[in-house]
């Protein structure tokens, strides 16, 4: 076997390898006796097929299967020997050739990752701490999570639940399937597009209304993304917010069985505070990550962009599936991912370097803490903790969770780092 390889682009390489005729005819001759002994042909009895009629019914067919398979013997093999590493799935082409069997293998190679710079990344590490006014805000959130709706004949304003009936008509064409009937809003909860809201207030029940809105340009619907369109609504119905009281029948369904305030709120800021030390983690995380993709120079393999595209398009056609539609139905543009995929993978590769290039190994004191932390929420964490470790792949996901963070730990140890103080809903309104 004989290979060489031409560099076509800084990752692209083309790697051609040429197998002698001998070799190649040799495996021809073995399939073609295996065959003379299974074939049925006309006129002669079972295994009594001559090898010249094998050869001439299924030559072609043999040369085909015996070229695959030396494609699938060799490929790797051939990697091997030119210590090269594809980045995805390589393009194989066999060549044109009079005697024994070439082919051309065209494929990326990871990049080489310089981490010199790193112990110069500036990263803002946050500090927070959870205050009473904090709790106070904690509290009103959980007491909107149950609010009910009482009718009121007033017209409507910010905060109110109203139905209505409404259609939409982009450049000519009603994109509302006729009129959609008995629409519930919450005016403020940014259920609909930027500004169609805005337009249901000061209105009372009856009252009809035209306005036109533009489409945000990033809209999920391609057709109409960017486009005006003008709507018309008329109001049914109008409900304003009713919050419970902060009682004891309150308390007790969150779970503090002493249902007075004092304990409630001990109870309420104990939640916090572990959500924050969660929070004060991925905020620095993320000012790693961010660190190392603006300043560590990478060129991304495109087939490693393609194949996370790919992957983050699935939930897309799951959904698509489950509309009885196919992922080409929902014309999602490619541009839509590729920005993030590209970063995913830049990340990766590059957290991948410094795993191996400072030979961290997996904790497993913290993997066992990181999941015993995720088990506290549980009615019985034990269960949870046996649920993890009694699966590979569970425990697999948080090995390698941990294993990221531990590369991260290491970023932070390099870098130059200043401490900053922030609130607590800085910290936790971008989770």
């Amino acid at each position: 076997m004989q290979v060489s390889v031409e560099k076509t682009s800084e990752l692209s390489r083309k790697m051609t390898v040429s197998i002698p005729d001998a070799v190649v005819q040799e495996k021809m001759e073995t399939r073609f006796k295996t065959l003379a002994r299974e074939v049925k042909v006309d006129g002669f009895r079972p295994g009594k097929v001559p090898t010249s009629m094998v050869k001439k019914l299924y030559g072609e067919r043999v040369r085909n299967e015996v070229t695959g398979d030396l494609i699938q013997s060799t490929y790797f093999e051939a990697l091997q020997k030119q210590e090269l590493v594809p980045a995805g799935h390589p393009h194989i082409q066999p060549a044109e050739k009079e005697e024994g069997f070439e082919y051309v293998a065209e494929f990326e190679v990871y990049p080489e990752i310089s981490l010199d710079g790193v112990g110069q990344l500036q990263i803002a590490r946050p500090s927070a701490t959870v205050s009473e006014s904090d709790v106070d805000n904690m509290i009103e959130k959980l007491r909107q999570q149950k609010k009910t709706w009482r009718d009121v004949e007033r017209v409507s304003q910010a905060g109110d639940q109203v139905t209505i009936h409404f259609s939409g008509v982009s450049e000519g064409e009603n994109f509302t399937d006729g009129k959609v009937e008995n629409y519930k809003v919450e005016i403020g909860g940014q259920q609909m597009i930027p500004g169609f809201e805005d337009e249901l207030k000061g209105l009372a029940i009856g009252a009809s209304k035209t306005f036109s809105i533009t489409f945000p340009e990033k809209y999920n619907s391609e057709k109409l993304a960017g486009k005006a369109a003008e709507f018309e609504i008329e109001m049914i119905k109008i409900e304003e917010p009713v919050l419970p009281e902060l009682d004891a029948e309150f308390i007790k369904a969150y779970g503090v069985e002493a249902g007075d305030v004092v304990s409630f709120r001990a109870d309420v800021k104990a939640n916090m505070e572990r959500e924050l030390v969660q929070g004060l983690k991925n905020k620095l995380k993320n000012a790693v990550m961010d660190a190392l993709y603006e300043n560590v120079v990478i060129t991304t393999p495109n087939a490693l962009i393609d194949q996370e595209i790919q992957s983050m398009m699935q939930p897309y056609a799951e959904r698509a599936k489950k509309m009885r539609l196919k992922l080409e139905d929902l014309q999602l543009p490619r541009d839509m991912f590729e920005t993030q995929a590209k970063r995913r993978v830049a990340l990766g590769l590059i957290l991948g370097e410094i795993i191996q290039k400072n030979d961290i190994k997996i904790d497993a004191d913290k993997v066992r803490s990181v999941i015993e932390d995720m088990a506290k929420s549980y009615e019985k964490p034990e269960d949870v903790v046996n649920w993890y470790y009694a699966d590979k792949n569970r425990l697999n996901d948080v090995q390698q969770m941990v294993l990221e963070d531990q590369a991260v730990d290491w970023v932070v140890s390099q870098a130059k780092v200043t401490d900053e103080t922030v609130g607590f809903s800085d910290v936790m309104e971008k989770q």
